[in-house]
């Protein structure tokens, strides 16, 4: 017989921060929070200082999740330009599910616009990691800029997915021939 393991106030608290920012943005409330994971608030601030705590929490939790859905494995054997367009084609392949409302992190960023706020010092680091992979790879690829083209793909990273998440457009076979167009005015390999 398997007994099945509830999962713990705290838990519950961090998938419904997630699931209800990314639908409903940052500004919902605690008590709406605290009754999607059926947690009392005095549970949820002897667990949490406070919602902003909660809700870089629950970023930092997603991050390894949203890093390991977009980039490819590190040592996958592709050429550079291959690995920067496989992240291209998974943002794609994201974007076209029904749930799908653009980047959590750049809607978090978006949304708070305080930039010392905790949720958006987790939503920047995640993103300057992505930005990091981009350069990386961009300098493997012998771009002669490697700043600059990171800089332009995230550029293009969260124009694409901002215009996905609010529907404004289907990235189907859109985003990689952009990439292609850069990554080739940048001359990589």
């Amino acid at each position: 017989m398997t007994t099945e393991v509830k999962p713990s106030s705290r838990e519950r608290l961090l998938e419904a921060a997630a699931a209800l920012t990314y639908r409903d943005g940052v500004g919902i409330g605690v008590e709406a929070l605290c009754k999607a994971a059926g947690v009392s608030k005095r549970s949820m601030y002897q667990l949490f200082e406070s919602k902003d705590e909660l809700l870089a929490a629950s970023l930092k939790e997603r991050a390894s999740d949203f890093v390991a859905g977009l980039l490819p494995a590190a040592d996958d054997g592709r050429a550079p330009r291959e690995r920067i367009l496989h992240v291209f084609e998974r943002l794609e392949s994201h974007s076209g599910a029904s749930e799908f409302q653009g980047c959590r992190y750049l809607a978090v960023q978006i949304e708070l616009k305080d930039q010392n706020h905790p949720a958006s010092q987790v939503a920047h680091q995640v993103k300057s990691n992505l930005t990091a992979f981009f350069r990386a790879e961009a300098r493997r690829g012998g771009v002669s800029d490697p700043d600059l083209l990171a800089r332009q793909l995230m550029l293009v990273f969260d124009g694409a997915s901002a215009r996905a998440g609010i529907q404004a457009d289907n990235l189907a076979g859109l985003i990689a021939p952009t990439v292609a167009v850069l990554l080739d005015a940048a001359g990589m390999r």
